[in-house]
C-alpha cells in the first residue's frame, strides 16, 4: 500500500473547510506495526496550527450556519457523511490494521458500524427532546427546557480503536450543532484524515470539522485554549488526570473515557473450559489493547489451577502473525514502546511472584513486527502490579478468591471501574452481582460492551458516557426559557 493509497493529503491539515499547509515542516513518521517499515508520514501540528483550527471552529460556531440549522438539516449532512465514509471503508480498514495491529477480518466488518453511528444520530434529530414544554412556576405562561450545542469541541483520540473512537465523539457533537477540532494520535492519524476527506466530499460548511495531528505537548494547547468549550478525550488515566486539571482550571466541559482493569468473576457453577474459550476470544482482540478488556480473572481457590490450565491451553492455540492473514487470530502490538511496556509488566509479574503459566515472550517464528505472546499468570494477588495497573496487552492475571463475597471485594478493589463480567448459569446471581460491582458495564458469561447504549466508567475510568442518547447529552447545554405565550417559531417541542 503506497502513501497515496492511505491518505490523500498527508502533508496538510484540514482546517476551515480546506486542506492547508502546516506552520512548520515538522513531520510524524508512522510505522507498520507488523513489519516495522514506514507506513505513512504526516504533518505535525504546532501551537499556531492549533490556534488556526480553533479559530476556524470558533467562527463556524459563532457566525456560521451550522448551529443555526435545524436538527433535521444537520441530520442530512450526517447521512451524507456516512455515505462518504462507506465509500472509503476498505481503505479505512487497511489503515486501522496497519497502524494498530487489529485483524483485517475484524476491521473490515467493523467499518459498517462507523457509518451506521452517524446515521443513528441523524435519526435522533426527529425523536430526541431538544425542547420540552413545562408548566411555569414563576408566573409565566410556560417554561421551555431547551438543549443547545455546547460550542467548540476538542476531540482527542488515541491510537488503538481510532475509527470508532473518533465517531463516538464527532457524530453526536455534529447533531447537537457543535463544531469540532479532531486531534489525531501521532501513532494513528489515518482515521482522522479519512474523516476530513469524507467531510469535504459531504459538503459540510467550513470550520465545522477540522483535523490535525500533534503530540502531547501541543495537544495540551488545544485543551487549554479559551476558544474550546469542551474536551472529549479517550486515553490513559494519567493523561486524563492532566486534561481534567486543565479543564477544571477554566471550567471547560469534559468527557473522559479512560483506563480499566476489568474483572471476570468465574462462579463455581460455570464450566471452566467454556469460560476460558470466551475470555481468550475477547482477550486477543486488538492484541489486548482495549481499555475494557477482561484482564483480572477471579476464581475460587479450589478451581484456580483448572482455570489457569484452561486459559493456558486456549492461549497456546492462538495463531499470532500477519493481521492481514485470514488464518491469523492475533496481530502485533501497535508500536515498539507498547511492546516494551507489556514486556516490562511481564517481567514485573515474575519478579513479584506470580506464576507464568503461558507465553511471556516474543513468538519465535516472527523476527520483525511488535509481536508478543499471549500471556497467562496464575497465583496472582490483587495487590500485585500486574493486577493493579493497566497493561494494555494480551496479559491475564488469574486471582484466587476464598468465596463469592471475596470475589466481589476483589472486583471492586481497584482504581478503575470500566467493565466486568460474571460467569454463571444463574441469571439472578449474575444480576445480583452486577448490581454490586462498581463498573460502567457488567456482562454475563463474556466480555460485553453495548456501545450503542452507553459506554464509560466509574472511579478513575472516566467521566461521562459515550454512545446512544447518553452520548449526546455531553454535547448539549441546558437552558430554561420562560415565556408569556407559545412562540410560533420554536420548532418541534415535546411535552
Amino acid at each position: 500500500m503506497t502513501l497515496q493509497d492511505v491518505i490523500r493529503h498527508p502533508g496538510k491539515f484540514y482546517i476551515g473547510g480546506a486542506w492547508t499547509d502546516p506552520s512548520s515542516g515538522d513531520e510524524i513518521t508512522v510505522l507498520n506495526s507488523a513489519t516495522e517499515e514506514v507506513f505513512e508520514v504526516v504533518a505535525e501540528a504546532q501551537e499556531a496550527d492549533v490556534n488556526r483550527a480553533v479559530d476556524a471552529a470558533r467562527r463556524a460556531f459563532d457566525k456560521g450556519p451550522w448551529p443555526r440549522m435545524s436538527h433535521e438539516e444537520r441530520a442530512g449532512y450526517l447521512r451524507a457523511l456516512a455515505d462518504e465514509l462507506d465509500k472509503r471503508a476498505e481503505r479505512h480498514a487497511r489503515i486501522w490494521v496497519t497502524e494498530s495491529g487489529v485483524l483485517h477480518s475484524i476491521a473490515a466488518t467493523r467499518m459498517s458500524s462507523i457509518a451506521a453511528t452517524y446515521r443513528y444520530y441523524a435519526d435522533l434529530a426527529s425523536t430526541f427532546p431538544f425542547q420540552e414544554k413545562h408548566p411555569s412556576a414563576s408566573g409565566g405562561e410556560l417554561a421551555l427546557l431547551v438543549r443547545e450545542p455546547v460550542g467548540v469541541v476538542g476531540a482527542i483520540v488515541p491510537w488503538n480503536g481510532t475509527p470508532g473512537l473518533i465517531t463516538s465523539k464527532v457524530a453526536p457533537a455534529l447533531l447537537a450543532g457543535c463544531c469540532v477540532v479532531v486531534k489525531a494520535s501521532p501513532e494513528a492519524p489515518g482515521s482522522a484524515y479519512i474523516l476530513a476527506e469524507a467531510a469535504e466530499a459531504a459538503g459540510l460548511p467550513e470550520g465545522v470539522v477540522n483535523i490535525l495531528t500533534a503530540d502531547r505537548e501541543v495537544s495540551e494547547k488545544l485543551v487549554a485554549h479559551p476558544g474550546v468549550d469542551k474536551i472529549a478525550f479517550t486515553g490513559s488515566t494519567i493523561a486524563g488526570q492532566k486534561i481534567g486539571a486543565i479543564c477544571g482550571g477554566r471550567i471547560a466541559r469534559q468527557t473522559l473515557e479512560l483506563g480499566g482493569k476489568s474483572p471476570a468473576l468465574i462462579l463455581d457453577d460455570y464450566d471452566i473450559e467454556t469460560a476460558a474459550k470466551a475470555i481468550t476470544e475477547k482477550a486477543t482482540f486488538l492484541t489486548g489493547q482495549v481499555c475494557a478488556s477482561l484482564t483480572r480473572i477471579v476464581v475460587s481457590k479450589a478451581r484456580h489451577d483448572d482455570m489457569v490450565e484452561a486459559l493456558s491451553s486456549q492461549f497456546a492455540k492462538v495463531n499470532v502473525g500477519d493481521p492481514f492473514d485470514a488464518a491469523c487470530q492475533m496481530g502485533p502490538l501497535a508500536m515498539s514502546r507498547q511492546r516494551d511496556r507489556v514486556e516490562g509488566y511481564i517481567a514485573k509479574g515474575r519478579e513479584e511472584g506470580a506464576k507464568l503459566a503461558a507465553g511471556g515472550g516474543r513468538p519465535a517464528h516472527l523476527n520483525r513486527g511488535y509481536f508478543v505472546e499471549p500471556t497467562v499468570f496464575g497465583n496472582v494477588q490483587n495487590s500485585f502490579t500486574i493486577a493493579r495497573e493497566e497493561i494494555f496487552g494480551p496479559v491475564l492475571s488469574v486471582i484466587p478468591a476464598e468465596d463469592e463475597s471475596a470475589m466481589i471485594d476483589i472486583a471492586n478493589d481497584t482504581d478503575f471501574g470500566l467493565n466486568a463480567s460474571v460467569f454463571t448459569n444463574d441469571h439472578d446471581r449474575a444480576y445480583a452481582l452486577a448490581r454490586e460491582i462498581r463498573s460502567g458495564t457488567v456482562g454475563q458469561n463474556s466480555y460485553r460492551a453495548e456501545l450503542g447504549l452507553a459506554f464509560g466508567g466509574f472511579k478513575q475510568s472516566g467521566l461521562g458516557r459515550e454512545g446512544g442518547t447518553e452520548g449526546l447529552h455531553p454535547y448539549l447545554e441546558t437552558k430554561v426559557i420562560v415565556l408569556d405565550g407559545m412562540p410560533s417559531n420554536a420548532g418541534r417541542i415535546a411535552g
